[in-house]
């Protein structure tokens, strides 16, 4: 027999597919590219070919219990969604498919989705629509920072996480843009602190600057994954790039935090060899600085897609225990490691650890 809530479950989860496939205009399954150099990282074993002949597939695995996320609704999900709205704001929550948002904004909180709804890059892991954006509108930042005002005021918003698309195409990235936005919301939030979780800006020194002197509380920038799934998880970015900007956070004296996903083909020896790697290369050595990335997110990878890269195994809650244990003893001031985790999740909650 089935629920009412595994009904309206269901649904959601057939609607949130049907959006992304309208955005991802691919043949289910993928068409491998063509390379002329050898791979970097071969994926042949998982490449399905959709030139002929009926799709391909890769089957989806089968959720474990320990993943049930709670289904979106109340009065805090509707408020919420009303004031998104009228201020016509996109929500990473919403645009990534992220499992808590039924949990999130039933508290009121969400994360904000600056610069657009259209990425540059084409991640292999990510559920945002990529392609070429619209010209970034002069009045979000206002918008933006009225919304949250409305939230602090009226429900007590303390805590908010800002993020945004990759913008490649523009000269600085979006950096400008992200700049006033910080400042606007601090002018109309005092009361609030200001997450940012910022795109690389293609290494920019210059861009990365105007967003650390914006005044953000905490600086986010994700790693993804290990330094070996690059190729495949981040194909436009770069390991060492990431770790450099997170370096430079701290050299800046500002609280520096990163982000993993586990499941997407990823050693346990990796992620422990990533966390020593981060601890070591974010170490501030200047007056203004101290210690290393402060915060670090670690969650299970959940394919949005078929289009997307596949889940290579589920990772149980006590291997996400034991991350945390270590993470923590090497130095991180603060793991929130857990299968639901994302950068944002009860990021309200891990201020008060720092």
């Amino acid at each position: 027999m089935h629920t009412r809530a595994g009904t309206v479950q269901t649904d959601v989860e057939h609607a949130a597919l049907a959006r992304t496939l309208a955005r991802h205009p691919r043949p289910l399954g993928g068409d491998p590219i063509r390379r002329v150099d050898r791979p970097a990282l071969s994926l042949s074993d998982r490449v399905l070919n959709n030139r002929g002949g009926a799709p391909m597939h890769l089957a989806t695995k089968r959720k474990p219990a320990w993943l049930r996320a709670r289904v979106p609704g109340g009065p805090g999900y509707q408020r919420l969604r009303a004031i998104l709205d009228e201020h016509r704001l996109h929500t990473v929550c919403e645009e990534a498919g992220c499992p808590n948002m039924g949990e999130c904004w039933s508290r009121g909180v969400a994360t904000i989705m600056v610069l657009g709804d259209t990425c540059t890059r084409a991640c292999g892991f990510c559920n945002v629509k990529t392609g070429r954006p619209l010209p970034p509108d002069p009045d979000e930042p206002r918008r933006v920072a009225e919304s949250l005002r409305l939230m602090h005021e009226g429900a007590g918003l303390r805590h908010i996480v800002i993020t945004s698309v990759n913008r490649d195409e523009l000269p600085d990235g979006g950096a400008s843009a992200w700049a006033r936005t910080i400042v606007l919301v601090r002018d109309a939030c005092p009361g609030m602190s200001v997450e940012v979780l910022i795109p690389d800006f293609e290494g920019n020194r210059g861009a990365l600057q105007m967003v650390i002197d914006a005044g953000p509380h905490i600086i986010n920038h994700n790693l993804e994954t290990v330094r070996r799934m690059y190729p495949a998880v981040r194909p436009s970015a770069k390991f060492d790039r990431s770790l450099e900007l997170l370096r430079r956070v701290k050299e800046a004296g500002l609280v520096a935090k990163t982000g993993i996903m586990v499941g997407i083909g990823e050693r346990d020896d990796e992620v422990l060899a990533l966390l020593r790697e981060v601890i070591d290369a974010t170490r501030a050595s200047s007056p203004a600085g101290a210690g290393s990335c402060d915060i670090l997110t670690i969650g299970q990878y959940l394919q949005p897609t078929r289009n997307h890269l596949p889940i290579d195994r589920w990772v149980t809650p006590e291997q996400f225990a034991r991350f945390k244990e270590l993470g923590e003893s090497i130095g991180f001031r603060h793991v929130e490691s857990g299968p639901l985790v994302r950068s944002s999740y009860h990021a309200e909650d891990q201020v008060l650890h720092l």
